[in-house]
């Protein structure tokens, strides 16, 4: 005999345990240690960011989180090895534009990934401005008077980075775009090769995250000309902002520090992490950590990252386009 309400109740009881299935198979995550890997080598900016978030990270998810340093080609040996990791959430990526936004324009012939479509942001962890230094050798003390000297010299003067296509290059790029000047670009492989060898007067100038070139600063290592943030940065209170100079007015450019994961992760996952770094770049503790730095919190949704990630890569597509920055 056919019963209707034994059905329905049959009905809601499976119902019941499927949802309860779904949310012990989301509690479980993570089911092991989780790597991150940071795509450049360890002691630079990004390798530090990473570092003080993961540990606080490994806390609260209760399972051992492994930075895992995978150098090479601008982040893009990482950043590939991160889009070929199975999307269960145990591998994740912490990256910044370079191997994301920058790469995959500027070396499209050896970059054969689509950066935002092969992986799922989560979250950003920090920003900071890029600041403009140079040698100390450098007969210039002054934004102006910097502008001045390569302009009477074109091609003579030349600034590192760490590597063609990275955003440290077309940072720089635009820097010469705004001020209308010829410098000639020297690639090193890792920005700390590129603050040493300008200290010790190898070149002349560089566009380096504040959070790795600050102690040179504070020390007078290098000269500092200007931060490229339209405001000044409080780790470096006595270093303009490059806007505040005629030729850099609209200068307003920032570094962003944060975690992505191989596309198709699954989105109570992603929705998780996300926040977990929401609540732990609002600690006090990290906060702290992160100003002495030279970062400055920076907290976004999912969806907020990807569509700040998409602009970025219009902007930086413009810069490339109008420099003619391409590696075949």
């Amino acid at each position: 005999m056919f019963k209707p309400f034994s059905l329905i109740l049959s009905l809601l009881a499976a119902v019941a345990l499927s949802g309860a299935g779904a949310s012990i198979a989301q509690g479980a995550y993570p089911s092991g240690p989780v790597t991150v890997i940071v795509p450049f080598a360890p002691g630079g900016s990004v390798d530090v960011a990473a570092r003080i978030v993961t540990q606080r990270l490994a806390e609260r998810l209760k399972q051992p989180v492994v930075v895992e340093n995978v150098p090479g080609a601008a982040g893009t040996i990482g950043t590939q090895r991160a889009i070929r990791a199975k999307p269960d959430g145990q591998t994740l990526l912490f990256a910044v534009a370079s191997p994301i936004t920058v790469a995959p324009q500027v070396t499209p012939g050896t970059v054969k990934y689509d950066a935002l479509k092969e992986l799922v942001p989560i979250a950003p962890v920090g920003v900071a401005p890029f600041v403009l230094i140079g040698s100390p050798a450098l007969a210039a003390n002054t934004t102006s008077e910097l502008v001045k000297l390569a302009r009477s010299q074109p091609g003579k003067l030349n600034y590192g980075t760490d590597g063609v296509g990275t955003s440290m290059h077309v940072s720089m790029e635009l820097v010469k775009q705004s001020a209308g000047i010829d410098v000639t670009h020297v690639p090193y492989k890792a920005g700390p090769q590129v603050l040493t060898e300008l200290a010790g007067k190898q070149i002349d100038l560089a566009v380096l995250p504040v959070s790795l070139a600050q102690a040179f600063v504070k020390d007078g290592r290098v000269k500092a000309y200007g931060v490229t943030s339209k405001a000044r940065w409080p780790s470096l209170p006595g270093v303009p902002s490059l806007s505040e100079s005629a030729e850099f007015k609209d200068m307003d450019i920032e570094s962003w520090f944060g975690l992505l994961a191989p596309a198709s992760l699954d989105p109570a996952i992603r929705d998780r992490l996300a926040r977990e770094i929401a609540a732990i770049t609002a600690e006090p503790e990290v906060i702290k950590k992160m100003d002495d730095a030279g970062l400055k919190p920076l907290q976004m949704g999912p969806a907020q990252f990807a569509a700040y990630l998409a602009r970025e890569k219009q902007v930086f597509g413009r810069v490339i386009a109008s420099a003619g920055i391409k590696v075949e």
